[in-house]
C-alpha cells in the first residue's frame, strides 16, 4: 500500500504574483480542491510528513492508519493512548525500512510468489482457487483497490523472506530449553519491600521557611495560563432517580424476549474425566491412560458423544462428585476475563461436542474435558439482571428530564438552593445533597467528586460572568448543571493558594534524591528473608510475602521485571538480594524463604513446544535489533527525514472512548 501511496507528490501553495490579478487568483485558491479539501480531509492530504529513502509518507497515509485503528478499536480507546500520530508514523517508517532492506538484499517478492500466495489464500470449499475474477471482486469489495492489496501481500512476503534470512542462524540448545523449563516451572515463596518515592515523601516535613523559599524561586512554575473558575452545580443522581421507578413484569419479559441468544447464555456444559496421580513415578502411566481414553472417545473432528463420555467418566474418573453425574460440572461454566480459570477457560473456545485433543495437566492430575451445549437462562434467572439494566436505562432518561427542568429553573432563578428544593422529590434526593461547589479549577484539573471530565469542562468554558448557567452535562453518577460563582484571570498564584503543591514538590524532590540510598540502608539492616515483610511495614513501605510465585508474574506491589526474576531465581532459601533492584520508579528488595524446583519429568512433554516458543522469541529479538540497526544507519546517512512542522500541525481529533453497555442495553 505504501509503495502506491509514495508516488503521490507533495502539494504546493499557489504564489500570488501580482496585485492586479489578486481577486482572480484568490478565487482560484479558495476553490482549489487540492488545498482546501486537504485542510478539511486529512485522508486526501498529500503533504509529505516523512521520507524514507526514495519513498514518501503523506498525511493521507497517517490518516488511513488512524482510521484503521479507530475501526478496529470501535472508539473504546483513544488513539492518543496508543501514541498518536508519532507512534503511527514510526510504524509506517519501520514498514518501509523493512521493504527497502529486503529489496537491497535481493529478497523482494516476485510476481509469481505474490500470485501463489493469492491462490492459496482465496480458495473455495474444495480447496481450489476461486479464479481471478472472483478474487478481484472480493478484494475490491473488502479493500477497495486490488493493486494496493497486492502491494501489501508483496511487502508481507518480503518481510517473511528478510526475517528468515536474518534469523537463519538462531538456535536454542537442549540445555537452554531445560534451563528455561526450570525457570518457568519452579516456584518460590518471596518476601519483598517496594521502596517508593510516594511512601518516603510522606515522612518528609519541610519547614514553612523552606516552602516559602522554594516558592519564591519557582513561582513561575505555578503560573495559571488559563482562567480559573469556581462554580456551584446542581447534581441529579441517576441511580436515585431510577430507584423510584416501577418496572412492570411485562416490560421485563419484553426485554428478555428481545435479547440476542448470546446474551441469554448462562454458560456451557462441561464434562470431565479426572485421573489422579498417586505418586510421581506413576505420572507417565496415568498420562498414557488418559491418551488412550482420548483415542477411544474421539470421533470425527475430535468430537465425542455425550452418552459415551458420560459412561467413560463414570467408569474412569477419580473425582467422585462429577463422576457419578456423568462427568458434568455442578453448574454451567462461563468464561470471565476478570477471573481467569486455568483449567476450564480453554473449553469455552472449543466447539460443542469437542474433547481436549491431549490430556491436560492441572494441579498434579490429568484431565480430559468435553464441551457440551450452551445453556440458556430462563426468564426467572435473567430477571434480576434485566431489572438492573432496564432501571438503569430508564433511570438515565428520567434523570436527564429532571436535569433539563433544573437547567430551565436555574436560568430563571439563578438560585441553586431554591431549584434543589423544588425538584428534590422528583429527583428522590435531599436538597442539600443536590447542590455542590467546586474549588477554583481550570481545564484538566481533577475536580472533587467529578474527576477530570471533558464534558464538564465544556459546560464551564462559555461561563464568564457570575450567575452564567452552563448546559446539562453527564458526570460520574448523574448530571450536573453549573452556575458560575467567580472567575480569576491567568496569573501567578499567591503562596497560600499553592502551598500544598509546593510542599508536595519539595517532598518528591527530596524523596527521589534519598530513595536509592534509603533502599540500600534498608537492605543492609535485614537479617534474613523472613524479616522483609515486617521491616517494610515498620518503615511504611509496600511489602508482602508472595507464595508459589512463578517468574514472569507480577510480584505484588513490587511489579514485574526480568532483572527481578533473575535475582529471585538465583537466591537460595533464606537469602536476601545483596542490592535493591530498580523496577520502574521503585527500588525493590527481595528475599526467598522457600524454593520448589520444577518437576523435570514434565520436560519431555513440553520440550518441543517450549523450544519453538524460545526460538520465536529469540528470532523476534534478533530481527527487531537488526531492523533497528538499519534504521539507525539510514538516519545517520540522512535517508530518513521527518518533517516535524507537518507532524506538529496534525491534531488528535478522534471521539472520546464510548462506554461498554451491558448486553441488551440501549441508551436511547
Amino acid at each position: 500500500m505504501l509503495k502506491q501511496l509514495s508516488r503521490l507528490e507533495r502539494t504546493r501553495n499557489i504564489v500570488i504574483l501580482g496585485f492586479a490579478i489578486l481577486m482572480a487568483v484568490s478565487l482560484i485558491v479558495f476553490y482549489a480542491p487540492g488545498r482546501n479539501t486537504n485542510a478539511r480531509d486529512p485522508s486526501r492530504n498529500n503533504e509529505v510528513v516523512a521520507k524514507v529513502g526514495s519513498d514518501s509518507i503523506t498525511v493521507a497515509d497517517l490518516a488511513r492508519v488512524r482510521e484503521n485503528y479507530a475501526q478496529m478499536l470501535g472508539g473504546r480507546v483513544s488513539l492518543a493512548q496508543l501514541g498518536g500520530n508519532k507512534r503511527f508514523l514510526e510504524s509506517l517508517i519501520n514498514k518501509i525500512v523493512i521493504s527497502q532492506e529486503a529489496e537491497r538484499l535481493g529478497l523482494g517478492a516476485s510476481d509469481a510468489e505474490v500470485a501463489e500466495r493469492i491462490r492459496k489464500q482465496y480458495v473455495d470449499a474444495s480447496g481450489k482457487f476461486v479464479g481471478w475474477d472472483r478474487y478481484k471482486e472480493s478484494v475490491t469489495a473488502r479493500y477497495g483497490d486490488v493493486e494496493k492489496f497486492e502491494d501489501e501481500i508483496r511487502d508481507d512476503i518480503a518481510q517473511e523472506k528478510l526475517r528468515a534470512f536474518v534469523t537463519a542462524s538462531v538456535n536454542v540448545s537442549d540445555s537452554e530449553v531445560e534451563q528455561e523449563y526450570k525457570r518457568r516451572n519452579s516456584t518460590f515463596d518471596v518476601g519483598y519491600i517496594a521502596v517508593s518515592a510516594d511512601k518516603l515523601a510522606a515522612k518528609i516535613q519541610p519547614s514553612d521557611e523552606e516552602l516559602r523559599s522554594y516558592y519564591e524561586s519557582h513561582k513561575t512554575d505555578y503560573r495559571y495560563l488559563e482562567p480559573q473558575k469556581k462554580v456551584r452545580y446542581i447534581f441529579i443522581d441517576t441511580e436515585k432517580v431510577g430507584s423510584k421507578l416501577n418496572i412492570a413484569e411485562a416490560d421485563l419479559k419484553a426485554e428478555y424476549d428481545t435479547l440476542k441468544p448470546e446474551f441469554k447464555e448462562s454458560g456451557i456444559k462441561i464434562q470431565q474425566i479426572v485421573l489422579k496421580v498417586a505418586r510421581k513415578d506413576l505420572d507417565a502411566q496415568v498420562e498414557e491412560k488418559a491418551k488412550g481414553l482420548i483415542t477411544k472417545l474421539g470421533g470425527p473432528g475430535g468430537k465425542s458423544d455425550e452418552a459415551a463420555f458420560s459412561e467413560a467418566a463414570k467408569g474412569n474418573s477419580e473425582e467422585p462428585t462429577t463422576a457419578r453425574n456423568g462427568g458434568f460440572l455442578e453448574k454451567p461454566f462461563k468464561k470471565d476475563p476478570s477471573k481467569p480459570n486455568g483449567l476450564y477457560d480453554r473449553v469455552a473456545d472449543m466447539q460443542p461436542g469437542q474433547i481436549s485433543d491431549i490430556p491436560i495437566r492441572y494441579s498434579g492430575n490429568w484431565y480430559i474435558l468435553r464441551r457440551g451445549d450452551a445453556v440458556q437462562k430462563t426468564f426467572a434467572e435473567a430477571k434480576p439482571e434485566l431489572l438492573v439494566s432496564l432501571r438503569n436505562r430508564r433511570g438515565y432518561g428520567a434523570a436527564f428530564q429532571v436535569a433539563q427542568k433544573a437547567h430551565t429553573r436555574l436560568q430563571e432563578t439563578k438560585d441553586p438552593q431554591k431549584v434543589a428544593q423544588e425538584l428534590a422529590g422528583e429527583a428522590n434526593m435531599n436538597a442539600a445533597d443536590m447542590v455542590r461547589e467546586t474549588p477554583f479549577v481550570k481545564p484538566g484539573d481533577d475536580v472533587p467528586q467529578i474527576g477530570s471530565n471533558q464534558q464538564f469542562e465544556e459546560a464551564l468554558e462559555p461561563l464568564n460572568n457570575p450567575n452564567d448557567v452552563g448546559e446539562v452535562k453527564g458526570i460520574k453518577g448523574g448530571f450536573a448543571i453549573p452556575i458560575l460563582v467567580e472567575k480569576r484571570e491567568p496569573r501567578i498564584p499567591d503562596f497560600d493558594e499553592v502551598k500544598s503543591k509546593v510542599s508536595d514538590a519539595i517532598k518528591q524532590q527530596r524523596a527521589k534524591e534519598q530513595l536509592e540510598q534509603k533502599a540500600k540502608d534498608l537492605t543492609a539492616s535485614l537479617n534474613g528473608a523472613d524479616a522483609l515483610k515486617a521491616a517494610g511495614e515498620k518503615e511504611g513501605f509496600d511489602s508482602g510475602l508472595e507464595t508459589d510465585f512463578k517468574l514472569g508474574s507480577s510480584l505484588g506491589k513490587a511489579g514485574i521485571s526480568n532483572q527481578l526474576d533473575d535475582v529471585i531465581y538465583n537466591l537460595k532459601p533464606g537469602e536476601v538480594s545483596k542490592t535493591p533492584i530498580r523496577v520502574e520508579d521503585k527500588w525493590v528488595i527481595v528475599g526467598v524463604t522457600k524454593k520448589t524446583d520444577a518437576d523435570i519429568t514434565g520436560l519431555l512433554a513440553q520440550r518441543e513446544t517450549l523450544k519453538q516458543s524460545m526460538m520465536s522469541e529469540r528470532q523476534d529479538q534478533v530481527f527487531e535489533d537488526y531492523i533497528a540497526g538499519v534504521q539507525q544507519r539510514m538516519k545517520r546517512d540522512g535517508k530518513i527525514k521527518i518533517y516535524n512542522e507537518v507532524l506538529a500541525q496534525l491534531e488528535e481529533s478522534e471521539p472520546a472512548a464510548e462506554p461498554n453497555f451491558p448486553g441488551g442495553f440501549n441508551p436511547q
